[in-house]
């Protein structure tokens, strides 16, 4: 173990938790800042004096109750689905839903983006899995016409988290219409933030009657806590019989539950509002950004804003410039990355003012 952390302290790729404290944030996932929004705090808090401090055990023991069925009901007609099975966090969503319904028979297409929690449901499953180029329609019929004789399952991100770019959803959807191929999509980085008042991007393009199954995670712009496959009943119920990380697992708390429920509740009133807000600070940036050497700026139109600074040692040093000037940016290194795809990730938010962003990108210009 040592040598192994010895080595990527050499290589700069050693992590360690830290919290930069009083600096301008430009690093969160939320979005729409709901997270720290006082009118969800207050209903929280006044609704949760009466309740458990925990579940007290797995869903299908002791640790169901009424709050958590209101919130799954909630998820569900919000996000325009049938059912919704929540999850402890997205990664459990994506371990929980690619662990027990591809079957050995069956084959896996995915996107070479997809996230590490992806990746490691895939590595759970007995079915064949092929990869395909980052949002390369041309690949990935090749390989539906390949296979088209088996089950096979597509897997894809709506919003890339660590390039910010959005995946052809629409296009990929009809290949996956024309080669009777079962779409899972995950929203972590659309929900909250597209569509209306942030049902998520499959919704936004009117397709969600043709994806199987959608993730839609709580912990990003939605300020609180887990995720939710959404889709068809007979999913949901197969996901409680044989899915390990639901079933193995203790339930989320009572507050958690309410915490999702006050957010999505929010969010229906003020959703439109707030997502102009944060559009118009992303249209912003990138009015500032745009004369960057484009080989270094990642083209995105999403929260999520990234400028390639390649190698670990020269991305660190940038991060560490910035945070010495007051902003919360870090940096991603290669393994998270390619190397020489190492970046500065910028998420922008509600919460962010156009002076802050002003002075940032001035900072990286310079």
């Amino acid at each position: 173990m040592q040598a192994l952390l010895d080595r990527r302290k050499q290589n700069l790729s050693f992590r360690t938790i830290q919290k930069k404290e009083q600096l301008i944030d430009f690093c969160s996932n939320d979005y729409l800042s709901l997270s720290r929004n006082q009118t969800i705090q207050n209903e929280i808090h006044k609704k949760s004096k009466e309740l458990k401090l925990g579940s007290t055990g797995s869903r299908l023991l002791s640790g169901h109750y009424d709050l958590l069925t209101e919130a799954e009901e909630k998820v569900a007609a919000f996000h325009h689905a049938e059912t919704a099975l929540i999850f402890n966090s997205g990664y459990t969503a994506n371990l929980g839903l690619l662990s027990s319904i591809p079957r050995r028979s069956d084959i896996i297409l995915y996107d070479e983006l997809v996230h590490a929690s992806i990746h490691d449901g895939l590595r759970l499953t007995a079915a064949d899995k092929y990869v395909f180029a980052h949002n390369n329609l041309s690949e990935l019929k090749q390989l539906l016409e390949q296979h088209h004789s088996k089950t096979v399952f597509v897997v894809l991100e709506s919003i890339y988290s660590m390039d910010g770019d959005t995946a052809p959803l629409k296009e990929i959807c009809q290949l996956c219409q024309e080669y009777d191929a079962n779409l899972i999509v995950d929203e972590a980085h659309s929900t909250g933030v597209c569509g209306t008042n942030g049902e998520g991007l499959c919704v936004a393009l009117g397709i969600e009657k043709q994806v199987f199954a959608r993730i839609h995670t709580f912990g990003k712009a939605m300020g609180t806590h887990a995720a939710a496959v959404v889709g068809s009943k007979i999913m949901k119920d197969y996901l409680i019989n044989f899915s390990r990380p639901l079933i193995y697992t203790t339930a989320i708390s009572p507050h958690s539950a309410l915490s999702i429920i006050e957010s999505y509740s929010h969010l229906q009133q003020n959703g439109k509002e707030y997502i102009a807000e944060l559009n118009k600070k992303i249209e912003y940036f990138r009015s500032l950004i745009k004369n960057l050497n484009e080989q270094h700026y990642i083209e995105s139109n999403s929260a999520i804003q990234c400028i390639i600074i390649p190698g670990n040692e020269n991305v660190v040093n940038t991060c560490a410039l910035l945070q010495k000037e007051g902003f919360d940016i870090r940096a991603i290194r290669n393994p998270t990355v390619a190397s020489g795809k190492e970046r500065i990730r910028i998420c922008l938010h509600r919460h962010n003012s156009l002076e802050e962003i002003k002075k940032l990108v001035d900072y990286i210009d310079r």
